[in-house]
């Protein structure tokens, strides 16, 4: 299929296409997910989601390969880390999240998402399903202003020197969990307001580029690694800045680490460590939330908002979308 004259243009407008078709990808994901909303049932909300978009990505004219994905094969039917999707074409990695908050979907609650990563092959870290520290801000700022390296008061300071403001004045998002407990002491202590959200810290990373609209200057905490990926592929389109620093591995969580080319599992990762070449970025709204509307339902209609950013040339769609062929949802 390579050779063919159809594969033959330069990646880059192969990419651009992919940045408009990739939001079937989401869209399919985050209606079968809603379909499922306040039902308190996570597993079924997820196990739609990841139905809906394996059968999307399989239908894409790629030759895709997932390297962040739901688990790996012996675990996981669909969508598992090695996978091969798509009818032919530009060889593209997939990272993918489904259904980001699920506990969110489940409840009913503001935030969650359907998620999608493509690139170039090789230009996304491959992570093992663990932790990860995070800290993330938006764009705007010098490289390295701050770091994990550095204490919770001095990249607050930092930060707020740099935004000509007061640490006062600053707000941090974190994850609501207990682990967090001290992290929200040392925030509160050195100044600045504390945002909790109950899940989705790709949502939350991405706030940071708009702090005007949404409020939040800062995201830090430990959550998932891979989530930690997806969120920088975001944020090289955005001009954000993030690092991260996989946390509590087990021996033998290392050693996959290794397996997957990290020579140094408690290296500092990033963002330019964790993707590179052209990404493209999508996601769209499963419940209403501070980055997007959930999808809608009417009588003969469905309604869905995606974003959709690419890296290479720093562009970012908001889509908006109506469905007047609701029965594509129903295969």
């Amino acid at each position: 299929m390579a050779n063919e004259p159809s594969f033959a243009r330069p990646a880059s407008s192969l990419m651009r296409t992919l940045s408009l078709d990739i939001a079937r990808v989401t869209e399919g994901a985050a209606v079968a997910a809603a379909k499922l909303r306040g039902r308190g049932d996570e597993r079924q909300a997820d196990a739609a989601a990841v139905a809906a978009m394996h059968r999307e990505l399989a239908d894409l004219a790629i030759d895709g390969r997932i390297v962040i994905g739901e688990g790996e094969r012996d675990e996981v039917p669909l969508l598992y880390e090695g996978e091969e999707l798509g009818v032919g074409g530009q060889p593209v990695d997939i990272a993918v999240d489904p259904l980001e908050g699920t506990t969110l979907c489940a409840k009913s609650l503001p935030g969650a998402l359907a998620v999608v990563t493509m690139s170039e092959r090789d230009c996304m870290l491959k992570v093992p399903d663990v932790y990860m520290e995070k800290i993330a801000i938006g764009p705007g700022y010098e490289p390295g202003l701050v770091s994990l390296d550095r204490s919770i008061e001095e990249n607050l300071a930092r930060l707020a020197s740099a935004k000509g403001a007061r640490v006062s004045e600053l707000t941090a998002c974190v994850l609501d969990r207990p682990r967090h407990a001290r992290l929200i002491e040392e925030i509160r202590a050195a100044g600045a307001a504390v945002a909790l959200i109950g899940d989705g810290d790709i949502a939350g990373v991405i706030q940071t580029c708009k702090p005007d609209e949404t409020g939040i200057d800062i995201y830090l905490g430990t959550g998932g690694a891979a989530e930690g990926v997806l969120a920088a592929a975001a944020l090289v389109c955005l001009g954000g800045q993030i690092e991260g620093r996989l946390s509590g591995l087990s021996d033998e969580q290392a050693r996959h680490a290794e397996s997957l080319g990290i020579e140094n599992p408690r290296r500092l990762f990033r963002v330019e460590d964790m993707v590179s070449g052209d990404i493209i970025f999508a996601a769209t709204g499963v419940t209403d939330g501070p980055l997007l509307p959930g999808a809608r339902f009417f009588d003969g209609r469905i309604e869905t908002h995606t974003v959709i950013m690419r890296s290479s040339t720093r562009t970012v769609r908001w889509i908006r979308a109506e469905h007047l062929d609701v029965r594509k949802f129903e295969r």
